[in-house]
C-alpha cells in the first residue's frame, strides 16, 4: 500500500511561481524509515537559494524545504527511536514541502510536551543554527561583544536572545527602523541601521575603537569586507550565508596583520550523529520551555500560499519566523489546484 501526499515541486530553478502542486504516492516505510504527516512546514532563506539555483538540488523534479514538524503515522520494522503518534520535527534534508514524507528515524527529533508544533517547525533549523554559531564556532565568554548581521531575522532573534541569557553583548545590524526595534526587543545591546549608518564606523564607536570578538554574517558580498574590518585582533568572521551574493575572493595574507580567523560554518557538520542532534535539540527545546527563547512564528501562511510566502520572504517583507500550516483547510484548497502524477 501507499499514502497519498500533496507536494510542491520544482522542475527548474526560477521565481516563486515555479512551484507546481502535485499529488504523489508515498510508499510504506521499510527498515529504519518513518512515515511523517507534516502539520507545520518552516520556511527559511536557504529555501530561496535552492529554488533560485544558488544551491543545487539533487535532481528535477525536486521537493525543497528543510524543516517541518508533524506526527508519526507509520514506522518501518526496524524503528526503535520513535513510535506511531509521536510528535516529531526535522531540519536537515530537502523534501519538506509536502503533506506526507518518509524520513530516517535517527534524523528525527521528538517534540517534548511544552513545545508546540508551530514552535518546533519555526525554530528547529534556526535554533540549531543559532546554537552552533553561538556555542561551538567561537569560544565566547560572558562580557564578550559580537556583531550579528540581519539581527531581526529568524536566526538572529534566537541567537540574540540566547546570547543575552549568557551575558554576551550583541551589536545587531538591520535595514529598517522597525527591524531595529525588533532586534532591540530580542536583546541586542545596540543596533546599527546600515541603510542610514556606516556599520563599520558605528561598531568602532560602540566598542571604544576595539572592535568585536566575532562577526556572524549571512549577508555575504555587501558586508564581507566590513565584517573583517570590525574584528579585533584574533577575532573571527563566521560566514554562514550569502543573501547578497558571494563575497569576492580574499588573499589569506590579508588576515595576518590582526591574526584573524575566517570560517564558513554549516549545520550538518555540527549535528552529524544522532547523539549530537539529540543533545543540540534537547538544549534548544529546554531554552524554549524555560522561556529563554521566544520562537512563536510571526508569519503564518497556508501551504497553498507557498508562492506568496516565498515572494514575501525573498523581498524581505517578513520579520521573524515564517511557517506554512498543513491542515484540512489548506488541503481542501490544494485539492482544487493539484496535478496528479
Amino acid at each position: 500500500m501507499s499514502t497519498k501526499a500533496t507536494a510542491a515541486r520544482i522542475y527548474e530553478h526560477g521565481e516563486p511561481d515555479v512551484f507546481r502542486f502535485e499529488t504523489m504516492d508515498v510508499p510504506d516505510p521499510v527498515g529504519h524509515e518513518v512515515l511523517v504527516r507534516n502539520t507545520v512546514i518552516g520556511l527559511n532563506f536557504v529555501d530561496i537559494y535552492y529554488r533560485r539555483g544558488t544551491l543545487p538540488v539533487p535532481e528535477f523534479p525536486a521537493i525543497i524545504g528543510d524543516e517541518a514538524s508533524g506526527v508519526v503515522e507509520a514506522v518501518g520494522p526496524n524503528v526503535t527511536l520513535v513510535k506511531v503518534g509521536d510528535r516529531v520535527a526535522y531540519a536537515d534534508a530537502l523534501g519538506a514541502y509536502t503533506t506526507v514524507r518518509l524520513y530516517p528515524e535517527d534524523r528525527l527529533t521528538v517534540i517534548p510536551d511544552g513545545v508546540t508544533d508551530d514552535q518546533a517547525a519555526s525554530s528547529l533549523l534556526k535554533g540549531l543554527t543559532a546554537r552552533y554559531l553561538l556555542k561551538e564556532t567561537v569560544q565566547l565568554h560572558e562580557g564578550d561583544t559580537v556583531l550579528y548581521h540581519a539581527a531581526a531575522g529568524g536566526v538572529g532573534q534566537i541567537f540574540t536572545q540566547w546570547a543575552r541569557s549568557l551575558g554576551i553583548h550583541v551589536i545587531g545590524t538591520v535595514s529598517t527602523a522597525d527591524k531595529a526595534q525588533i532586534a532591540l526587543q530580542a536583546g541586542c545591546t545596540a543596533v546599527v541601521n546600515y541603510s542610514t549608518e556606516d556599520f563599520v564606523e558605528r561598531t568602532f564607536e560602540l566598542t571604544g575603537g576595539q572592535g568585536v570578538k566575532a562577526v556572524y554574517d549571512s549577508v555575504g558580498k555587501d558586508t564581507f569586507r566590513g565584517s573583517l574590518a570590525v574584528l579585533r585582533p584574533r577575532g573571527t568572521l563566521v560566514q554562514f550565508g550569502n543573501a547578497s551574493g558571494f563575497p569576492e575572493p580574499i588573499n589569506p595574507f590579508e588576515l595576518a596583520p590582526r591574526a584573524l580567523y575566517l570560517t564558513w560554518a554549516i549545520l550538518p557538520h555540527y549535528n552529524n550523529t544522532p547523539e549530537a542532534l539529540a543533545a543540540s535539540s534537547a538544549d534548544l527545546f529546554h531554552a524554549i520551555r524555560s522561556g529563554i527563547l521566544k520562537v512563536d512564528p510571526t508569519n503564518i501562511y497556508r501551504f497553498d500560499q507557498l508562492v506568496h510566502a516565498h515572494q514575501q520572504l525573498e523581498q524581505r517583507r517578513t520579520v521573524g519566523a515564517t511557517v506554512l500550516h498543513v491542515d484540512k483547510e489548506s488541503n481542501q484548497q490544494l485539492g482544487k489546484i493539484v496535478v496528479t502524477v
